[in-house]
């Protein structure tokens, strides 16, 4: 191992150690104190419901872990948006659970809950999961109700969903194991099951003192809308837990009984692992986002045996593409390629060099193409993202970069096979459109920490707008001074790489998940599995291109 070897792969572990530091420091949610006072209570945190309903000892991946981070801090902040998603096993079956965390602002929806919450149904929607609620919240945090409850994609979608996912046959439980109060009332009573737990669980549409302010009734909350009002007057749930663990020992019971689902039918075999060590990944991703490297060497470090079955490997040389498998999954790869290659394609020059990291005209045709094929034999995609953006100047464009890059961009848009996308490093511009940014419906993406997402990298971005923010002094009638001009840089520049943090992304839910790369094989595997569910039902068609 060289030296510049050893340079990366400390700080890529340095990189993944400040991944869980975060992470352990996310999973206490509100503060040790709330989840002491919730033990206090009877009640289990959000995070140990959900261990205890999956499977001992079975794989399970979490979504928008970092959701609210570094947001909403003049109201004290929203950890993981004040609700706990991930995909597991219950029973042997694939699901979705989704569970409100108590231990923030009393599980309480902000406007970021509502879009995590949307993200958690359009996976079990995708891929026909069944989902499990587990219900602790106080509804919309009133400060920002503006943000969260009129709009298509705000809070009211829930319940939208939850009647769409009925009609489509995919389960659906609700377990009430604290308070659902108002329009949030409905998501358990829209579930197939709603269980409540008895003395903690309440629902009502107005709490007592609102009841008393309304109409003048004096009536405490357990017999408003407890457990046994519920489960013995109403009708309104199906069943009556003693506690956390009794509740979630019955969706247990009742996941286990489901019935077999259709399949897609993606090809998979007995999993092999990579051949090549998968932690040399740390060293072979440089430091700076610049260098180049060959992304060959990351690709064999995550499929099956290390083998790769490249397409036209001679041709559009900045793009690889080829078959592989993950953890025995058929898979077509289209990835980045980020080192400096030599080309002698009919639109270039003999010998003519090529930036690595750069889509070209050769390339996106070639990617193209290659996701057609992949539609045709039915193999899921899977995008590695390491791009600068298309290549510029008046020799890509007289040589219709634009027309190309389109036809790749329709070829992603209109694929009918799922799609699954890394964020190895640069994700900039219409690159990320191309390589299946969160615009184009992959089934999950999510970035290593390496990865940097925004229309152009900080330095770009920031000598732009330093001359933007220079004419405009200019016309003022101000002189911009070199130390001025470098404290102005400096500071545009720090906004701007704040920005292109995957931690910025992952807040905002551009992507699913900040993961270890080592994480990646078990992924994108639940991914395809999960795909799985959901039969292909329409066929690739590319429409109007422009040949």
């Amino acid at each position: 191992m060289d030296l510049n070897f050893n340079k990366n792969e400390d700080h890529n572990k340095l990189l993944v150690s400040d991944l869980r530091s975060r992470f352990a420091k996310v999973k206490l949610g509100g503060g040790q104190k709330r989840i002491d006072k919730l033990h206090e209570e009877g009640k289990m945190t959000a995070r140990e419901r959900i261990d205890y309903l999956l499977d001992n000892n079975s794989k399970n991946i979490e979504i928008g872990a970092f959701v609210g981070d570094g947001m909403y801090e003049e109201h004290g902040g929203c950890p993981s948006g004040g609700v706990v998603v991930k995909m597991g096993y219950i029973q042997g079956k694939q699901c979705i659970v989704v569970a409100n965390d108590a231990t923030v602002k009393a599980g309480a929806w902000f406007p970021i809950t509502g879009k995590k919450n949307l993200r958690a149904q359009e996976i079990a929607i995708e891929n026909r999961l069944p989902i499990i609620y587990l219900v602790d919240s106080a509804g919309v945090y009133l400060p920002l109700q503006d943000e969260i409850f009129p709009d298509k994609e705000h809070f009211g979608r829930i319940f939208r969903n939850n009647a769409i996912m009925s009609s489509m046959g995919i389960t659906q439980i609700a377990a009430v194991m604290g308070s659902c109060v108002a329009g949030g009332a409905y998501l358990p009573i829209m579930s197939d099951e709603a269980l409540i737990v008895d003395k903690t669980g309440s629902i009502f549409l107005a709490g007592s003192y609102l009841v008393k302010a309304a109409i003048g009734e004096s009536i405490d909350n357990e017999t408003l809308g407890g457990a046994t009002t519920h489960c013995e007057i109403s009708g309104v749930t199906d069943f009556k837990a003693k506690d956390d663990k009794d509740a979630l020992d019955r969706i247990k019971s009742v996941v286990g009984k489901i019935g077999d689902y259709e399949k897609a039918g993606f090809n998979r075999v007995k999993a092999e692992k990579p051949t090549l060590e998968p932690k040399d990944i740390y060293g072979i991703l440089p430091k700076s986002r610049s260098d180049q490297y060959d992304m060959m060497e990351i690709i064999k470090r995550l499929v099956d045996n290390s083998e790769f079955d490249e397409y036209k490997a001679g041709y559009g040389q900045t793009i690889i593409t080829g078959y592989a498998r993950i953890d025995g999954w058929a898979v077509g790869i289209v990835a980045n390629q980020r080192k400096i290659v030599k080309t002698t394609g009919a639109k270039t020059k003999p010998s003519e060099m090529q930036f690595g990291g750069v889509i070209y005209s050769d390339s996106a045709d070639k990617a193209t193409r290659f996701i057609a094929n992949c539609n045709q034999k039915k193999i899921p995609l899977v995008f590695l993202q390491d791009v600068t953006g298309f290549m510029v100047g008046s020799k890509s464009e007289h040589g219709g970069i634009i027309k190309d890059g389109a036809k790749m961009v329709n070829a992603v848009s209109n694929s009918v096979v799922p799609k699954f996308t890394v964020v190895v490093g640069n994700s900039y511009g219409a690159g990320n459109y191309a390589m299946c940014g969160k615009a184009y419906d992959p089934r999950l993406i999510f970035a290593w920490p390496s990865a940097e997402l925004a229309v152009m990298g900080g330095a770009q971005a920031a000598k732009v707008l330093l001359q933007i923010e220079a004419a405009s002094l200019k016309k003022s009638g101000e002189e911009l001074t070199p130390e001025k001009e470098a404290e102005l840089f400096n500071k545009i520049k720090a906004r701007y790489d704040n920005q292109i943090s995957p931690y910025y992304a992952a807040a905002r839910l551009w992507t699913d998940a900040i993961i270890d790369p080592l994480e990646t094989r078990t992924w994108i595997s639940m991914g395809i599995e999960a795909a799985n569910h959901a039969p292909i039902e329409k066929p690739f068609n590319l429409g109007v291109i422009q040949v």
